[in-house]
């Protein structure tokens, strides 16, 4: 069942991305907020297919969390759920993504279309001073930036080291830097055909003040905070840590 699931969840995605992709790249004429308006509208059906069709749905916790101001937020990445589920739950935004992604057909040309940050990840600090210029610009102009400081996708329990990107951004921009975890891995895997039905964790953190603080202090607080939270989403995945507290 979660086969024939997929593969026609698969279909649906593809028939309303093509699509939204085309349109939101001819829509580049018109202001901003019109793009980010098919977008959502896009976003909606993509979130019914995955609860109708895979039976993936999620949860917030620490909603209260979420600043007034443009942030950013730096979180956990395991799948490609949450390039979409974190469109649902923080205000317009934009991700900041390596830049062959923009030259996908229809989904790298709406990328390009609402001005998501592109890297060169080669590009060593010049890719953090992109980061951080592009970063700005979008803050200031109103939009969100999400960053996933570990820079590829982590099977559930695993870590890779934090980049100090996003980190920078929020101390040059004078923002809040918004940690999060989920486990959204444990439902829709890595490069994983099949997505299982499930209830998916995500866990809003308080906001980091970067006042004050060095881009390595506000990311060494992100990845503290959100190592600590990803062991209560997810304790079966620290089966020798969960063993030493009971302990």
């Amino acid at each position: 069942m979660a086969l024939f699931r997929s593969a026609l969840f698969l279909l649906l995605a593809v028939l309303i991305t093509a699509p939204t992709g085309l349109l939101v790249t001819l829509a580049v004429v018109l202001p901003m907020r019109w793009r980010f308006r098919i977008i959502a509208a896009w976003r909606v059906l993509f979130m019914g297919l995955c609860a109708r069709v895979l039976g993936l749905r999620y949860r917030v916790i620490g909603r209260e969390h979420i600043p007034a101001v443009p942030s950013v937020v730096l979180s956990k990445h395991q799948s490609a759920w949450e390039t979409v589920g974190l469109q649902d739950i923080f205000p317009p935004q934009v991700f900041v993504l390596k830049r062959s992604l923009l030259l996908i057909p229809f989904l790298g040309w709406a990328f390009a279309a609402v001005k998501m940050i592109s890297i060169d990840r080669k590009a060593g600090k010049n890719a953090l001073k992109q980061v951080e210029k592009q970063g700005i610009e979008r803050l200031r102009a109103g939009y969100w930036v999400i960053v996933f400081p570990e820079g590829t996708r982590t099977a559930p329990g695993e870590r890779r080291r934090f980049k100090t990107g996003g980190a920078l951004l929020a101390v040059s921009a004078g923002v809040p830097a918004v940690p999060v975890a989920h486990n959204a891995g444990e439902f829709w895997a890595r490069n994983a055909f099949v997505k299982q039905p499930g209830l998916i964790t995500v866990s809003i953190g308080p906001a980091i003040d970067p006042r004050g603080k060095t881009a390595e202090e506000v990311n060494a607080l992100a990845e503290q905070w959100i190592d600590a939270e990803m062991r209560k989403i997810s304790p079966h995945r620290y089966p020798a840590e969960a063993h030493a507290v009971a302990g």
